[in-house]
């Protein structure tokens, strides 16, 4: 699990920046009803993004995350995974999400993406989509770059680049000659489970295959280091914060 249900995005809020915000249902390919929270701003600048949960699926935390990025100009939608095994209320922090993340397969989860982004583009004014994401959502995220979405980039926060994933999602360093869009990849130093060599791994397929990419370590910081909570890696936080912003900002078409 990447963040405990009561951990919070290291970001303050901009009072007044989001115009209004709340969770809807989405329909993937299958007919499959799945929660989504979407956020929009009073100041758009074209930017739009999906958020891609971590292991437990949505929660607090992306829905603030989604506020702080339409606060930010960029319209936001987080969706869940859980539609099919879980339904579409909200979950407490009892909730065993081991047995719903088994359940998943890559061909429904890519599904989800792409009704995801659909319901993005329906958005008045985007001129370009984004996806982001952590841990398990963070390699979702960097396999949505070959999936023909025409997003204009990628952030992966820690999510594993390499090797087989319990439901099926390839490794992106497998497909990096298949990325059609740029990316920005956000790693902790001192993470036990992704160490520098498998971030540098990552790398080399990308550049070999001639994807423009940038990868942020936040130096000493662990795996799911980006929590308000932790307050010991804050300038790491505010660091891979301001990268996410420039990326998007340097990556926006102007509408």
């Amino acid at each position: 699990m990447c963040f405990d249900l009561d951990a919070r995005p290291p970001i303050e809020p901009i009072a007044g920046a989001a115009l209004d915000s709340g969770s809807e249902l989405l329909a993937s390919a299958d007919g499959t009803a799945f929660r989504a929270f979407v956020a929009r701003p009073v100041a758009p600048t074209g930017a739009g993004i999906i958020i891609l949960p971590d292991v437990r699926g949505l929660h607090p935390y992306y829905e603030e995350l989604a506020l702080r990025f339409a606060e930010h100009g960029v319209v936001a939608v987080a969706i869940d995974y859980f539609g099919r095994t879980a339904g579409t209320e909200p979950r407490g922090a009892d909730f065993d999400y081991q047995p719903h993340v088994a359940a998943c397969q890559w061909p429904t989860l890519e599904a989800d993406i792409r009704a995801g982004v659909a319901r993005l583009r329906q958005e008045p004014g985007i001129a370009s989509a984004f996806t982001t994401g952590f841990c398990m959502g963070g390699r979702l995220t960097l396999v949505s770059a070959t999936l023909g979405l025409g997003l204009a980039g990628v952030i992966g926060f820690y999510g594993w680049p390499t090797g087989a994933s319990r439901n099926g999602t390839p490794a992106p360093a497998d497909i990096a000659d298949r990325f059609a869009c740029d990316v920005l990849t956000i790693w902790g130093g001192s993470d036990e489970g992704i160490p520098m060599s498998v971030v540098e791994t990552f790398s080399a397929a990308l550049a070999a295959a001639g994807v423009p990419h940038r990868s942020i370590v936040g130096a000493g910081a662990p795996h799911s280091f980006f929590d308000r909570r932790a307050e010991a890696y804050a300038a790491q936080s505010a660091e891979a914060w301001d990268a996410t912003l420039g990326f998007i900002r340097d990556h926006t078409s102007a509408r």
